[in-house]
């Protein structure tokens, strides 16, 4: 995989959004596979494909490319806030590939968070445009990855290292359950990981049951906090993610 850029590609302009966009894609396009399937290359939507930028012609599945300068913020600029709500409630709702690079123009990190990951309130909602704006009353979105467990960022390349695909893929897979899951099972799933990421690699059940409030917060609607913990834990348990190793007591597992 060669991380830099074809800076010829661009050589005729000027925009620095533009240029970015032209190098980046291409390099996706010439380098990028499917985590899912591990086809490649990846196939090009046509221009202005709502959301979604490749797909893979094998196994169906949509990304959309984000690049940034130097390092991966927690919050993402997107586009209009009502097509990205539609897409990710939606069963074609497409995976992230996103990509950064360094002032040399080369890849230092490349990774994607499948769909499964992406719940409604991770999109944050920004202000309209105002009155004077060329696009007056738009009203755009940014993506909160905060939100996302580590386990769900599956890194096709970090810190300019190249990851082996047959690690990128079981990575993938194993978090393919979330699938599965309704809609509100699977935010549960996923807020019950989100707080195990932030213990420890062996942590204790009374441990997660310290964010019980944080939970409550998210989920007014269910009275029974605790028993849903254990509840998610026990999925978790069940599709490899931690290990129950003693009464109370558990264990991540890489």
């Amino acid at each position: 995989m060669n991380l830099n850029f074809n800076q010829a590609l661009a050589a005729n302009y000027r925009s620095p959004s533009q240029i970015i966009r032209i190098l980046s894609e291409a390099w996706v396009k010439d380098n990028g596979y499917c985590p899912n399937c591990s086809t490649q290359p990846l196939s090009e939507f046509s221009n202005n494909q709502p959301v979604a930028d490749f797909y893979c012609a094998n196994c169906a599945e949509q990304y959309e490319l984000k690049s940034k300068k130097a390092k991966l913020s927690n919050i993402i600029n997107d586009g209009a806030y009502a097509t990205m709500m539609q897409r990710i409630k939606s069963d074609d709702n497409p995976s992230f590939f996103f990509l950064t690079y360094s002032a040399q123009l080369s890849v230092n990190n490349f990774l994607i968070i499948p769909k499964h990951f992406f719940k409604p309130d991770m999109i944050i909602k920004r202000n309209p445009l105002p009155a004077t704006a060329r696009r007056a009353g738009w009203v755009g979105c940014n993506i909160d990855l905060r939100q996302v467990p580590e386990s769900g960022k599956v890194f096709l390349v970090k810190n300019q290292q190249v990851i082996p695909k047959d690690n990128v893929q079981q990575q993938y897979q194993k978090t393919l359950f979330l699938r599965e899951q309704s809609q509100q099972t699977r935010g549960w799933t996923l807020d019950v990981w989100q707080c195990i990421d932030k213990l420890d690699s062996k942590f204790t059940l009374n441990q997660v049951y310290s964010f019980a409030d944080e939970l409550q917060l998210k989920h007014p609607e269910n009275q029974h906090i605790h028993a849903k913990i254990r509840q998610q834990l026990q999925v978790l348990r069940d599709k490899g993610i931690i290990e129950f190793v003693a009464r109370g007591r558990y264990r991540k597992l890489s």
